[in-house]
């Protein structure tokens, strides 16, 4: 059993009136009055029209919430939706929360949610985002599904995007973990997955989890345990999400929390990796990706003055990461007008790789490195948006498609240098 003496006695003793479940339900809230009780009822509903037999629980790790956030997860009785949903639970749908801290952690919330799941030996458990605001219930039962009636470890999900949506991921996660790892997994990086007892039970165990930290790759840091080792992963779709817009201009914190653990994940996992040629798809439940087409505003001019801008501003540490011939290129493309405008998929495929092999020779600290890739990432960026312009939904996946295969071509040049200064 992990170590729960960071969960509060109050804590404990719900948990111990709750007794073993079939079924958990995470929920890490942070000041999400506005739409944590819509989602509360959805996840109420899932599981009173697919699991009516089933012992479940919602356990909700809140980091400091001032408005009144666990009040609506706690203070929502599934009796209220049994008149509207004319279907009956045969169990008790317990709802509890924790304040695992003053400010959100997303590493504290997993953890409280982890833990919570093996001390109630859930045979199967999923993580929900509180700021969804299209959740349906039949999410629960898609992501929930495969790990307990299929024994999957790990349940990602797929959803509607637009096509100019997630580029970080299209564009340079997705492509590069499935090269490296051989699995073709479409969002890596989520909010919201099915989990199975045995791999939560492990991520537990394997992580320090610092209660200082504020740590936000966690998420990826379990998906990236989950296919790096002995575990059975798929992915479902869900449809499309809608979400709170957030300020996002900054994409350097973007970068710390998916590029940073995933190279510092190409150590610990090397045996893995290395050895791996070529991709394969994962078992998936409908679609692996929709496309929407409409129309959105992008300021190109912006993304490329930002690109050439850093490219000259941050010489001297790209040529401390880069190679001579890439860093040339770059700059040829920094003097580049919009018309012209082009950061070719081979060029980014081989700028990746070379930044993840000073990330692991640590040729300069390792948080300049990550923070140097934000400008050459919003050159790459324009590039997709131009040549995506005015491509339809089949366009944009070969586009993707091609980029993917890109980075399985070029795994042994970053083998190659991954080793050359050991």
């Amino acid at each position: 059993m992990a170590e729960d003496n960071f969960l509060t006695d109050a804590f404990l003793r719900q948990l111990i009136s709750v007794g073993e479940v079939d079924i958990l339900v995470g929920l890490p809230t942070h000041n999400n009055a506005k739409t944590v009780g819509a989602v509360v009822q959805s996840i109420q509903s899932g599981i009173l029209r697919w699991f009516p037999r089933e012992r479940a629980v919602i356990i909700n790790a809140d980091g400091g919430s001032r408005d009144g956030t666990p009040d609506f997860v706690t203070g929502i009785s599934i009796d209220d939706l049994r008149p509207v949903s004319n279907l009956n639970a045969l169990r008790t749908l317990h709802s509890i929360s924790m304040r695992y801290g003053t400010v959100p952690s997303n590493a504290l919330a997993l953890r409280t949610i982890l833990a919570s799941a093996e001390l109630l030996r859930s045979k199967a458990s999923i993580v929900m985002s509180p700021e969804s605001s299209n959740v349906e219930g039949e999410w629960i039962a898609k992501l929930l599904r495969p790990v307990r009636q299929d024994d999957f470890d790990l349940v990602t999900p797929t959803y509607r995007r637009h096509k100019f949506d997630g580029l970080l991921v299209t564009n340079l996660l997705y492509p590069m973990i499935r090269a490296l790892y051989g699995l073709r997994i479409r969002e890596p990086y989520t909010n919201e997955f099915g989990f199975s007892g045995r791999l939560g039970g492990n991520f537990l165990l394997q992580n320090t989890w610092d209660p200082n930290s504020g740590e936000s790759d966690v998420e990826l840091r379990l998906t990236l345990s989950a296919i790096s080792g002995p575990y059975r992963v798929s992915q479902c779709f869900l449809g499309q999400k809608d979400h709170i817009e957030r300020r996002s201009a900054d994409l350097v914190p973007a970068l710390r929390q998916t590029v940073a653990p995933m190279f510092s994940a190409l150590e610990s996992t090397f045996s893995a990796w290395s050895a791996v040629t070529g991709s394969k798809p994962i078992p998936t439940t409908g679609p692996d990706h929709e496309t929407l087409l409409h129309s959105v505003r992008v300021n190109r001019k912006r993304l490329r003055e930002m690109f050439a801008t850093g490219v000259a501003e941050l010489e001297s540490v790209f040529q401390a990461i880069l190679s001579p011939s890439t860093f040339a290129e770059l700059q040829h493309i920094a003097r580049l007008g919009e018309a012209d405008f082009q950061y070719p998929a081979e060029l980014w495929v081989k700028t990746v790789y070379e930044f993840a092999a000073s990330h692991h020779h640590s040729v300069i600290a390792r948080d300049h490195i990550i923070q140097a890739l934000a400008p050459l990432f919003r050159g790459r960026a324009l590039t997709f948006l131009i040549e995506n312009r005015t491509g339809s939904a089949d366009d944009v996946e070969k586009n993707i498609e091609d980029l993917c295969m890109e980075f399985e071509r070029f795994k042994p040049y970053l083998l190659q240098m991954w080793t050359s200064r050991e």
